[in-house]
């Protein structure tokens, strides 16, 4: 839901170029079955793997992780290369549903990823036997200069009434519920009943200064002046600022979610040496890179960061924070199918008072 670009002339270039998929004599090294995010990565990217290796990239997308996983799961269309976020990944970890890695066969992906990054993705791929972290970023508060007058610090000011019918929240279980949280010190992944009633009853109590629920509407939104606060995640927030420079984003004092999007590898596949080949290819720092500017989502590629030409860029503290100066940061887990039963009975809650 998160992954967006908005121009059209990119979804008929995508289409054009992931349907058959590459030069005339690609695919006498084989093929790859690859599964992503809809408008995830640059097209010139797969041309340049298919060109560099001779092998095949079919290509298919997907929505939401929702969708991605039963097709997985099934195994009626077998994929070589998967990319689901961090809680989807623990699931399909917890489910068996994947191969462990071969690094030795991925240099680039043992090189270019930064330590920080592995490090995150062992709250749900322990070992980091399974991912090879490919975006990631974090959730925060986009906010209008011109519109708000005091200091933006906490997520309390979605509560402020002054605001009221300015407020954009994001219409999604996790995310909404994850406000809520954070605001009482919780953490976003409790199961704690008591925990997440309160949190259910001070989303009911800011409902009637919530202009919208929204998920990809929130960056027009803002980018128009229609709103003076909104949830938002980072790489959209840089996309946003590009657009209407009296926005600015900040994350939350009491804390957020950090959010990792990884390659993975379906313990079905049935080319296993050429998914590691393109994996290994997209870790590379000049590929990284052009995905980078093409999806504006953060690149945990360290060589790819250094080739960044815009300084403003390079340096920005929305793109490439500093999380040890943040406290209260998570990343989403898997809390089973109970759990997901519970956080949705509280958000229907929410959604009909």
């Amino acid at each position: 839901m998160k992954k967006w670009i908005c121009a059209l002339l990119a979804t008929a270039l995508s289409a054009s170029l992931f349907t058959g998929c590459g030069n005339s004599d690609a695919g006498k090294n084989g093929e790859v079955y690859v599964f992503n995010w809809g408008e995830y990565i640059d097209p010139d990217t797969i041309k340049m793997f298919e060109e560099e290796t001779g092998i095949k990239v079919v290509y298919d997308e997907f929505e939401t992780n929702e969708l991605m996983y039963p097709k997985v799961e099934a195994g009626a269309s077998v994929y070589d290369v998967v990319c689901p976020s961090d809680y989807m990944i623990q699931k399909m970890l917890e489910n068996d549903l994947l191969s462990e890695l071969s690094f030795d066969n991925m240099p680039n992906a043992k090189q270019n990823i930064g330590a920080q990054y592995y490090e995150q993705a062992q709250e749900f791929d322990p070992g980091n036997k399974y991912c090879v972290p490919y975006c990631w970023g974090t959730v925060g508060i986009l906010y209008n200069k011109t519109m708000v007058d005091e200091p933006v610090d906490s997520w309390a000011i979605l509560w402020d009434e002054k605001y009221a019918d300015n407020i954009l929240m994001q219409d999604s279980v996790r995310d909404a519920f994850m406000v809520a949280l954070k605001l009482n010190n919780y953490s976003m992944n409790t199961l704690d009943e008591t925990e997440l009633e309160i949190a259910k009853n001070a989303l009911i109590e800011q409902k009637p200064l919530v202009q919208a629920y929204v998920i990809d509407e929130v960056r027009d939104k803002m980018i128009g002046g229609e709103a003076a606060l909104g949830v938002i995640y980072s790489g959209e927030a840089i996309y946003t600022q590009r657009e209407n420079p009296d926005l600015e984003y900040v994350v939350p004092k009491e804390g957020t979610n950090v959010w990792i999007d990884g390659w993975v590898i379906p313990k079905n596949a049935s080319n296993k040496e050429n998914a590691e080949k393109f994996i290994d290819f997209m870790c590379r720092g000049d590929i990284a890179l052009m995905n980078f500017e093409y999806i504006t989502y953060s690149t945990p590629n360290t060589a790819a960061q250094e080739l960044i030409e815009d300084e403003d860029i390079r340096n920005s503290q929305i793109a490439f924070p500093d999380l040890s100066q943040y406290e209260g940061l998570e990343t989403f887990r898997y809390l089973g199918e109970e759990g997901d039963s519970l956080y949705n009975d509280c958000w229907k809650k929410v959604k009909s008072e």
